[in-house]
């Protein structure tokens, strides 16, 4: 899965609250999250994310509460995928359960601005900094988790090895 898109980038601990503010969650449908995603960080951002474009931040992205919202509302913005030095462990899984693509490269990040565009093979890891004509590696997945994210997420994935009696 190759992708390409826009940086926007931001720093640590960006949490699920600035993801996606609490007083959004009695929505569930993912485009009204997305009208509201990073709107207490990044005033902006709706305004500037196009398809494909790609979140990048330092350490601990996705820290705080356990929502499912906020990588909802990411992908439902249109994100492609999101790379960070670090993540919390509750929201990469709540990301792969739901298709989202996250990478961990620290010097992806350190290499990269606000701005730049990104081509990234998810498949091998593979980060392309086209601005700076740099190249990053971040760990690949495993086999399982990338069929989870080529599906689009655990249900899509479930639906389909069900379907061709693969469980």
């Amino acid at each position: 899965m190759n992708l390409k898109g826009k940086v926007h980038k931001y720093g640590a601990d960006v949490n699920t609250d600035v993801i996606i503010p609490a007083r959004y969650l009695s929505m569930s449908d993912p485009d009204e999250l997305a009208q509201h995603c990073m709107e207490d960080i990044d005033a902006d951002f709706l305004n500037t994310v196009k398809p494909g474009d790609i979140i990048m931040a330092t350490t601990n992205f996705g820290c705080g509460s356990s929502r499912e919202h906020a990588p909802l509302a990411i992908k439902a913005a249109g994100v492609s995928c999101v790379i960070a030095k670090s993540f919390a462990r509750i929201f990469f899984r709540n990301a792969i359960n739901i298709g989202l693509p996250l990478l961990e490269c620290g010097d992806a990040v350190a290499n990269t601005e606000a701005g730049d565009i990104l081509e990234v093979d998810i498949a091998n890891g593979e980060i392309k900094n086209l601005t700076k004509n740099k190249t990053f590696t971040a760990e690949p997945y495993p086999e399982f988790m990338s069929g989870l994210i080529s599906a689009g997420g655990l249900i899509e994935y479930t639906r389909e090895r069900l379907a061709n009696r693969r469980i």
